[in-house]
Parts: C-alpha cells; structure tokens; sequence
C-alpha cells in the first residue's frame, strides 16, 4: 500500500494525512490515485462520522508535483489523465455527507488550495501562506480551485490571487474567509481534533447533512435545493436520534418558559 497519504480509520473518524513532505506535499501521479481511492473509501464506510484532513512536514500542500510532470515525459494528455483522477476525489469528498476539517501548516499552493476547499472547516497556522502560482508558470487552475476557491472567497479575491503574484498571509486568508479560524502552529492539531470530536459527540448525521445540503445546493437549482431541504429534515426527524434530542429541546424550552413566567408574576405581585 502506498504511503504518500495516510488513512486511519478509528472511533468514527478518518484522519486523511498528505505524506510527502519532502515534496512539500504535492501531488503526483500515484497519490493523486491514491487520494482517489481513499476518498472512495472513506465517503463509503458507514462508520465514519467525521474526517480530518491535515499533513506532514512543514507544508500543507504545494499542489501537482510539477517537477515530476517536467522530468517524467508526460504528455498533455496523461496531465489531464491525472486531473480527473484527483478530481474525482475532491468531488467525493466535496459531495458527500461527511463533516472534513482541515489542519493547515506552512504553504498552501496551487491546487493545494483546491485540496484544502474540500474541508468544511479550516483551521490554519498563523505561519501558514497561500499563493496561486499557477499563471507563473504557465498553467490554469486545476483541483477545483476555479469552483471551490470564488466560492470560500468570492470572485473578485479570487481573481485577485490567480491574476496577480500575490501571497496571503494566515491573517489576510482568515479575513478574506479562506480559513476558518488562525491559531498557533502548535495548537492547531488539538483544534482540529476538538472540532471532530463535536460532530462525533453530538448528532453526527445531521452534520453530515448539513454540509451535503450546502456543498450540493451550488449546483442546483433553487427548487430542487428546497426539495431536498424539505426531504433531508423530514427524514432526520424520524431518526431515534432526532426524537430524543428534539424531545429534550422542547422540554428544556418548556421549563424555561415557565420560570420566565413565574419570575414575571412574582414580580407583578411586589
């Protein structure tokens, strides 16, 4: 088995770890099957509740192994071979109902941007960096960073960092909305954990399909978006699960709502 990404599966949650930090992570042939084939697996598995995406090394991501591309004879065509080989992956991964947070350090490039977008919730290092570099060397967008990077920042910030040799600091891609939260290199692994240990203690499920709702509905239309909203929540609220938390809400509620009434008539009566 290839060990350019690591998997391991525990307790509800797939922990996804890019391994090529000698490369800083890029991507070349084989691990763009093997993040393929890993998204297949862990998008199927049923136990799976939650994932974490995060890797080794000082970097995060630096995209498609270009130098491999230049110095292995590949063609045009097996470059696009291999773009929808990881493409698919992004796509399972982005299309699914599992809950992925990321846990980013050092550089982000590239198609890693793309890679990073696949996760919900973006937790990165205030030493992180993230750059496009792709015009600089010729190349167009690839990894879903056309779609999925205009979607976390809007169009005119994307444009801004494809068309221009820009680098965004951790603290500018936080308040542009490209990550999540900024933290200490050093506490962003336990930050990662904390989030997926939430989804895993709480109603798994319906984050999962909360985060289909929204990833899927950018392709939809409105009405379709609704029937599915509509279909999604009635489903949920037949879930053993959904009765006992929906039950305790609404006792909860109804407590409050008597102190809040008995406080009001003692305090009519004074």
């Amino acid at each position: 088995m290839s060990d350019s990404i690591l998997l391991r599966i525990e307790g509800g949650l797939a922990r996804v770890t890019f391994n090529r930090p000698a490369y800083l992570n890029a991507m070349d042939f084989e691990m763009g099957s093997r993040w393929r084939d890993i998204a297949r697996e862990v998008t199927g598995d049923p136990s799976v509740g939650a994932v974490i995406l995060d890797a080794a090394g000082p970097a995060f991501c630096a995209g498609g192994d270009v130098i491999t591309m230049a110095t292995s004879g590949a063609t045009g065509t097996d470059v696009t071979g291999a773009a929808h080989v990881i493409h698919e992956g992004i796509r399972t991964f982005v299309l699914s109902d599992k809950p992925i947070v990321a846990a980013v350090q050092g550089a982000v490039a590239g198609g890693g941007l793309g890679l990073m977008l696949t996760a919900d919730y973006i937790v990165a290092a205030d030493s992180a960096k993230f750059v496009s570099k792709y015009a600089n060397i010729g190349l167009t967008p690839d990894l879903g960073v056309s779609t999925l990077l205009p979607a976390a920042i809007g169009q005119r910030r994307a444009l801004a960092l494809l068309l221009q040799d820009r680098t965004l600091t951790a603290a500018e891609a936080l308040d542009w909305g490209l990550v999540t939260e900024m933290l200490p290199a050093a506490e962003v692994p336990a930050r990662a954990d904390e989030i997926a240990d939430f989804w895993l203690a709480h109603a798994t499920a319906a984050f999962g399909q909360a985060r289909r709702l929204v990833r899927v509905g950018a392709d939809r239309t409105f009405a379709e978006n609704l029937d599915d909203e509509a279909a999604s929540i009635g489903a949920r609220f037949e879930t053993g699960e959904s009765k006992a938390r929906v039950a305790a809400f609404a006792a909860a509620s109804a407590k409050s709502a008597a102190a809040k009434a008995a406080a009001s008539e003692s305090a009519s009566r004074t």
